[in-house]
């Protein structure tokens, strides 16, 4: 399984890099678009596992939602830029979001009525993908290099093999174990090493290559890996919540070794609003 995941895990970023850096902004915003829609297929299943006729309606009302992102955000072959207050709104929309599920994992199960209905997890949904949506083309309009995506992807991507390995050799003390009884609090201090580690190479890189950064800035962007590591953890616990709830071992089974989409970005679209939220700040300050 570990090998069949490395393989998967490899192919999906070699891919990334080539979409990333070889697509324009439009295509790319178009292909995120059609990833959104598997992953909204996915979520449609957490949403009524036993309702299979659920799925088209919740996968049209996304894709309209999508389609209307384009507009808002101005989205076009022919844009260099996008509307990035309009953006910003959706990213603190999606930031609150997370800020709010802190308190549903705090109460788990005790708390499940609050949350545990159909159209409440429809629109958590909503509140999920479309802030991705947005957080990740904003991230590719602002450096067309695709630079901001990949840190965003590896960062997240680094905190999850540290906690992943420094769990299963050192991992005792459990951090959610009505949640998911595998993940420890050690792990969770190995992925975020992994990850600060990985920033500093991305930070050295950013500063030598593309801004100047300031000594705060350096500090900020560190302090940023560190929130990056933390909402992916609770995107992890959020989406096994969601799972457990539906008695559901994975949100699909696309991706050979990792189940579905969802389970695989289930850390990156939590991150994805404090990281893009920050990156706006720190390049703004530069121009």
């Amino acid at each position: 399984m570990l090998k069949q995941r490395i393989i998967t895990a490899v192919l999906l970023l070699l891919a990334l890099i080539a979409a990333t850096t070889q697509l324009p902004s439009f295509y790319f915003s178009v292909l995120i678009a059609l990833i959104i829609l598997i992953a909204a297929y996915e979520w449609a299943g957490l949403i009524s596992p036993q309702h299979k006729t659920t799925k088209l309606p919740y996968i049209l009302s996304v894709g309209s939602m999508l389609l209307g992102g384009f507009f808002l955000l101005g989205v076009s072959p022919d844009a260099q830029s996008i509307d990035i207050f309009r953006a910003s709104l959706v990213l603190i929309l999606g930031l609150l979001f997370w800020l709010i599920s802190l308190f549903l994992l705090a109460g788990y199960p005790d708390n499940s009525r609050l949350w545990n209905d159909e159209s409440k997890i429809a629109l958590m949904g909503v509140l999920v993908l479309v802030p991705t949506f947005v957080g990740v083309v904003v991230l590719k309009y602002l450096l067309p290099s695709g630079f901001l995506v990949l840190a965003l992807v590896i960062l997240v991507a680094a905190a999850d093999v540290g906690a992943y390995f420094v769990g299963v050799n050192f991992g005792s003390r459990k951090l959610a174990a009505s949640l998911s009884p595998k993940k420890s609090w050690e792990g969770v201090w190995g992925g975020l090493t992994l990850s600060l580690i990985v920033a500093a190479g991305f930070i050295w890189a950013m500063h030598n290559y593309l801004i100047a950064l300031s000594a705060i800035q350096v500090l900020s962007l560190l302090a940023l890996s560190m929130g990056v590591t933390f909402f992916s953890v609770v995107g992890d616990l959020v989406e096994s919540m969601l799972k457990r709830n539906c008695g559901l071992k994975d949100s699909g089974a696309i991706l050979p070794g990792h189940g579905g989409v969802l389970d695989r970005v289930d850390g990156l679209v939590a991150a994805t609003p404090v990281f893009v939220l920050a990156m706006m700040l720190v390049l703004s300050s530069e121009t």
